[in-house]
């Protein structure tokens, strides 16, 4: 509940930026103007966000004859998480890491890479789909869409105030002036980003949180993210580093150099998380069984991350 409270607060606090904005700018028109045009940019993104991230990091589907054991595990967590069964997506690269997408659980997307399934155990890798499903249940994509509607937004209006000015645009005098309308042009984006990254920590605890409650194992995901933060070191992720906007969809930062909890980092600092989830455990009690797959694994042919030759660990 303290997490929803936080992000209403906050989400309260960038649409009050918003509105302050548009107040110093003044001139319904040019504010009308950039609030449309951001909502529409924003709109088709988050229409159309599960087909272009996945395209971004060349997400390939798989289903339950590639990967049964992941496959049924996912199907498994889902069902205790009250959800529709996700699509699975694999991406070939080697840095562990997974990330949720889609606009809505109906059209929820849950894709991992290589190198999570080749380093995390079985009830780690539980952990970590249960972490992305908890985004999916929280509706995480749409809150992170709201904010990123209202930070475009103020940052078009802050350019218009640059471009008049210091004047609105129906000719009446910006209370702030010249060196007002150079200071919002700076500030009102930096803040807006401020508060988009604060809201992606807030939902990235709360997505623990409820993850860990999926499971009913919270020790399992700590280990997941320690385990994720140590095997990402010297292991760049090139498309993330290609598309740092999408760093805030996975569940560690893929990005190098972005691992303090500052004002700009759109994760938290993994101990913390680590200790919230310990936490956790210790009102929870011992951990359930989860739905974890028993049976021996089989030896099937090679999956499409398994480079040849070799048994798919998730086959």
């Amino acid at each position: 509940m303290a997490g929803y409270l936080r992000t209403a607060v906050l989400l309260a606090g960038m649409t009050a930026l918003f509105v302050g904005v548009g107040y110093v700018i003044g001139g319904q028109q040019g504010m009308v103007i950039a609030f449309l045009a951001a909502c529409a940019m924003n709109l088709f993104a988050w229409w159309n966000s599960d087909r272009v991230v996945l395209g971004m990091h060349n997400a390939q589907p798989i289903g339950p004859g590639e990967a049964p054991r992941l496959y049924e595990m996912t199907a498994a967590l889902a069902a205790r998480a009250g959800l529709p069964m996700p699509a699975l997506y694999v991406i070939h690269e080697d840095q562990p890491n997974a990330f949720a997408t889609g606009r809505s659980p109906q059209r929820a997307a849950v894709a991992v890479n290589t190198g999570l399934l080749d380093m995390m155990s079985e009830r780690e890798v539980a952990g970590v789909i249960a972490h992305e499903l908890a985004h999916i249940r929280n509706r995480d994509t749409l809150i992170m869409t709201v904010t990123a509607t209202l930070a475009g937004a103020i940052g078009m209006l802050a350019q218009f105030g640059f471009l008049f000015g210091g004047r609105s645009s129906d000719g009446r005098s910006n209370p702030f002036g010249p060196i007002g309308a150079i200071l919002l042009i700076v500030l009102a984006p930096i803040a807006a980003m401020v508060v988009q990254m604060a809201i992606s920590r807030s939902r990235e605890y709360e997505a623990d949180r409820v993850g860990a409650e999926i499971t009913g194992d919270p020790r399992a995901l700590a280990s997941a993210l320690q385990r994720l933060e140590g095997y990402k070191q010297g292991r760049v992720n090139e498309a993330a580093e290609a598309n740092p906007a999408s760093a805030h969809v996975f569940i560690i930062n893929p990005l190098s150099g972005l691992r303090m909890d500052g004002l700009f980092s759109t994760h938290p600092k993994t101990e913390n998380r680590v200790a919230a989830l310990e936490e956790l455990a210790g009102r929870m009690g011992p951990p359930d069984t989860g739905p974890r797959v028993a049976a021996p694994r089989p030896r099937v042919a090679p999956g499409p991350w398994s480079g040849g030759g070799g048994r798919n660990p998730w086959g």
